[in-house]
């Protein structure tokens, strides 16, 4: 039996406020648990999206009431409320600054408002950008320029994982994610998939899933699985909403590298615990931890999941190393699979 830390993801969407029929803030959190994750950082792009101080508030109590494990939210830019962003960081853990396409109203388009966003936005709080390709590089340029420090989200491009590696050999404060899917799938598995296969960043070519192995033991920073739920009838339905679950198969998919020698046990607690507590600078929980079956081979499959949206891109896949067990603060939370907490 395999022994680590509660795991943190840096990024997963749970739907609260305006789409709770995808997910919400127990059944996010339970498979949170599930896939061995004690702490989540949410996305603000909700409905409303959570942009005002007030509504993050409001979200972190009813998380606090709701929720099975910890979660942090990030506040989302808007060029109608710059002005409020100080106050907003007293609630949020970060600032997400959409750049490029995103489901949902927020996107900050112009020069002067990432100035704004930059000048405004407390340096001890991280900026977390959607950005790609092109609009990456603008955000190593603010990086370099007030130099204070700036994530990358779901890097998925051979070329984008270059620049942020260049980044770091001039010495910028930039750190990165990559995703499970953008890791394990390719554009190669789409007919395969479908419509269940569209997400945002779309899936890269070979090449790019190549350079992102290529770069993780030196360059990527996180595991982060932007776990995105849809019911199964809007993913099949005549307007696809892009975006994938994640929480509960992201260990397991890196876990089983780990097994194939792909990285090391070690490098897997720093993506997925150690760097994440660090980059958003995240309090410690005491006596939490998670158990894996080094040895067990199984089938992941949609039955059983605990995502409310209950299926995942990574059916039928065969995996080793499965969660046993997770304890928080001291209490068992998850067993054999189940939840053990309400």
């Amino acid at each position: 039996m395999i022994k680590l830390p509660g795991l943190v993801d840096t990024h997963v969407h749970l739907r609260v406020p305006g789409g709770e029929h995808k997910e919400d803030l127990h059944t996010g959190s339970a498979a949170a648990l599930a896939g061995g994750f004690t702490t989540i950082l949410a996305m603000p792009n909700t409905n409303p999206p959570l942009v005002l101080p007030e509504r993050v508030e409001a979200i972190n109590a009813q998380a606090q009431r709701e929720a099975l494990c910890d979660v942090f939210f990030f506040g989302g830019a808007s060029g109608d409320h710059i002005d409020q962003l100080p106050e907003l960081a007293q609630h949020c853990v970060g600032l997400k600054v959409y750049m490029d396409q995103t489901f949902g109203p927020l996107r900050v388009e112009g020069l002067e408002a990432l100035l704004s966003i930059f000048q405004k936005w407390p340096e001890g709080k991280m900026i977390a950008f959607h950005a790609e390709k092109n609009s990456m590089a603008v955000g190593v340029a603010l990086a370099a320029i007030f130099f204070r420090p700036v994530h990358f989200c779901h890097v998925s491009r051979k070329e984008e994982i270059e620049l942020i590696a260049a980044a770091k050999n001039r010495g910028l404060p930039v750190t990165c994610e990559v995703t499970p899917h953008h890791l394990f799938l390719s554009e190669e598995d789409l007919p395969r998939l479908g419509p269940l296969g569209d997400m945002r960043p779309v899936l890269g070519r070979s090449k790019d899933v190549k350079a992102l192995w290529d770069h993780i033991n030196d360059t990527v920073d996180c595991i982060a699985t932007d776990h995105a739920p849809h019911t199964l009838a809007e993913k099949i339905g005549e307007k696809t909403p892009p975006g994938i679950p994640g929480l509960e198969t992201s260990l397991p998919l890196m876990f089983n590298a780990v097994t194939e020698n792909r990285l090391s046990l070690e490098r897997l607690k720093a993506l997925m615990h150690d760097n994440p507590r660090r980059i958003y600078n995240l309090p410690e929980q005491a006596e939490t931890w998670v158990e894996v079956n080094e040895n067990q081979r199984y089938e992941i499959k949609n039955e059983g999941l605990y995502t409310k949206c209950g299926w995942t891109p990574f059916a039928g896949q065969t995996v080793q190393g499965k969660i046993q067990r997770v304890v928080l603060r001291g209490k068992t939370v998850f067993e054999n699979g189940l939840i053990v907490t309400q």
